[in-house]
């Protein structure tokens, strides 16, 4: 789960680098997750790739809470303490409202003034499929277990509408390590490679990394070999009731 910045609308504070990072320190995710999410799911520190995932690395952990840091943002960024920033516009569904206000209630503290727009699902959708929200709140299940399939929504040829790439991020650095992501067969390799696209990702931050999502799944004390999978799916040919 994450917000996405559209990277090149001019016009948009955001399009300033020291802006999104000011964001992304700028709220307490392990909060967030413990009153709003009752603990499901992990805060969204550690990157874009998830946990579950090879090149998910938990020795590195970004963005974590420092108000200070996204004080000292925005004074570079020439908005001490917030003075003469634009209202930000957010735009989410109801489903996640609460998560997008308690963001707005944690940036308003530090002078970040977030207007949080409410859409019907569809609508959302359409206005980022067509480039015409500049924030917005968004979620991507992998295809396939693999972060290529993750690391994909910031290949530049991918700019929606022609695939998902809906922050229209661009980087020949991170396109370079994408190609060559892909061609290479050696696997610690190419989880090395995931590694430096995911810092470039953050780095630059496009997105706002929220959280990972987790799947619960409770089972009566009479059920055994019921288990869980990567995909999420249900399998039974394996399950027992006594």
């Amino acid at each position: 789960e994450y917000l996405g910045f559209l990277m090149d609308n001019n016009s948009s504070p955001t399009n300033d680098k020291r802006i999104r990072q000011a964001i992304n320190y700028g709220f307490d995710r392990r909060k967030m997750m413990k009153y709003l999410r009752n603990n499901v799911g992990i805060p969204g520190c550690h990157g874009f790739i998830p946990k579950g995932l090879p090149g998910f690395d938990t020795s590195k952990v970004y963005y974590e809470y420092d108000p200070q840091r996204a004080l000292e943002l925005l004074n570079e960024a020439g908005y001490p303490n917030g003075k003469g920033l634009p209202t930000i516009k957010l735009s989410t569904t109801a489903t996640y409202l609460d998560l997008c206000k308690y963001i707005q209630q944690q940036l308003g503290i530090l002078g970040i003034n977030i207007d949080v727009d409410v859409n019907p699902p569809g609508a959302l959708r359409e206005q980022i499929a067509q480039s015409k929200s500049n924030w917005f709140r968004g979620s991507w299940i992998a295809d396939y277990p693999d972060a290529e399939n993750y690391l994909s929504l910031f290949y530049s040829k991918n700019h929606c509408p022609k695939g998902s790439n809906y922050t229209h991020f661009s980087s020949k650095e991170y396109d370079k390590l994408y190609e060559k992501a892909i061609l290479e067969t050696d696997y610690e390799k190419r989880i090395a490679l995931y590694k430096k696209m995911n810092d470039i990702i953050i780095e630059e931050s496009p997105i706002v990394v929220l959280y990972y999502d987790q799947v619960l799944r409770f089972v009566q004390k009479n059920i055994s070999g019921f288990e869980s999978n990567p995909l999420n799916l249900l399998i039974l040919k394996n399950v027992n009731k006594d």
